[in-house]
């Protein structure tokens, strides 16, 4: 069986797929995140479609997940996760997720996420909980 591959690519796949950039990431556990809400996310009826917002939420919780470990380096994956929709997101605009690990420890933490539109009105909340474990391992 050929070796496992432990190289992480940075940024992901998923996130240059959403069109994802990081503002902020000075704090450990919290992270910023900037995405346009583009028509090719629109479903039928030109609302961004919640499975993209979700993604949005996801990968930007398991960034704060991952500048909460600081210097360990780990392997971040989504164990559950629950998304509320507050507002529904028309095409056109910037979205940002602010990310935040609420309570962590070496093996698991737990993180929230609110996405907010141009206006500043919320329209996406997300928890979820994080399994952490050594790259190395």
């Amino acid at each position: 069986m050929p070796p496992i591959d432990r190289r992480v690519q940075v940024p992901p796949n998923c996130d240059l797929t959403l069109g994802m950039v990081c503002l902020d990431k000075s704090e450990p556990g919290r992270t910023v995140w900037r995405m346009q809400a583009e028509e090719r996310f629109a479903n039928p009826t030109g609302i961004i479609q919640g499975g993209f917002l979700a993604a949005f939420a996801d990968s930007s919780m398991g960034a704060s997940a991952l500048t909460f470990a600081r210097e360990r380096k780990v392997f971040a994956a989504n164990a559950e996760m629950k998304v509320s929709f507050l507002k529904p997101v028309p095409v056109g605009g910037d979205l940002t997720c602010t990310a935040c690990v609420l309570s962590g420890g070496k093996r698991a933490v737990f993180a929230e996420a609110e996405v907010v539109d141009d206006d500043g009105r919320l329209v996406l909340k997300a928890s979820s909980t994080y399994l952490l474990w050594a790259r190395d391992a």
